[in-house]
């Protein structure tokens, strides 16, 4: 379902008045790839890198202009995968980061929401703080609540639980005391997706990554 988000997003917002505007894409949608946050947690789970870099491999194979890795918490291999590969990988975190800096640019506490994968590798976390953040992640409590939300509610049962986001939103900027949150899990982006009204700002990573996929292809199709 996050991998389908990240498309409409693309394909929603690119202008396009004819099929040929669209962007030239090939999806990778390698849902058996082990989970990431169970090997990060557990090194005696099984490894998803050997599945992700057979996926680089393959993608090779293809020449793509540059590759997107959609998933956060695989964003813990990203050295070893972009050393596979001579074409480039964007990195979602460091871009959230980039952004973050952008609109924000006097700094303050920031609120990682994301797998408990993604936090123990603290990608998010060293991105945020380059940026000249303070980077805070939630407490059991909260952790239980974000947990739910990806795995039970989306990932389980497609189940687009906006009043559990809003609950979570609400205990990062008032329990946590942030003034800002990034949503670093392509789960908790389809939920904000959804999301008519949210009276708290945040930097959804999927979307920002889905901009600058826009913005990056069609740089490379101007100069063909």
């Amino acid at each position: 379902m996050a991998t389908e988000s990240f498309v409409r997003l693309i394909n929603h917002r690119i202008i396009a008045h004819k099929d040929q505007d669209y962007l030239n894409y090939i999806l990778f949608n390698h849902a058996t790839v082990p989970d990431r946050t169970d090997y990060i947690l557990d090194h005696n789970a099984e490894n998803p890198l050997p599945f992700l870099l057979d996926d680089i491999e393959k993608q090779n194979l293809l020449k793509p202009n540059f590759i997107v890795l959609t998933c956060n918490t695989a964003h813990y291999f990203f050295d070893i995968i972009q050393g596979a590969t001579e074409i480039p990988v964007l990195h979602m975190p460091r871009e959230a980061a980039k952004k973050l800096k952008q609109t924000n640019p006097n700094g303050g506490k920031v609120a990682f929401l994301g797998t408990e994968g993604s936090v123990k590798a603290g990608i998010y976390q060293a991105e945020i703080e380059k940026q000249g953040f303070e980077a805070v992640i939630p407490n059991k409590e909260l952790q239980t609540k974000v947990n739910n939300l990806i795995y039970r509610d989306v990932k389980e049962n497609d189940y687009i639980n906006t009043e559990l986001y809003l609950e979570i939103l609400t205990d990062a900027y008032n329990g946590l005391e942030c003034q800002n949150v990034v949503l670093g899990c392509t789960e908790l982006s389809l939920v904000q997706e959804n999301i008519v009204e949210n009276p708290y700002p945040v930097i959804d990573a999927q979307s920002i990554l889905a901009d600058r996929t826009i913005e990056l292809a069609l740089k490379s199709r101007s100069s063909e």
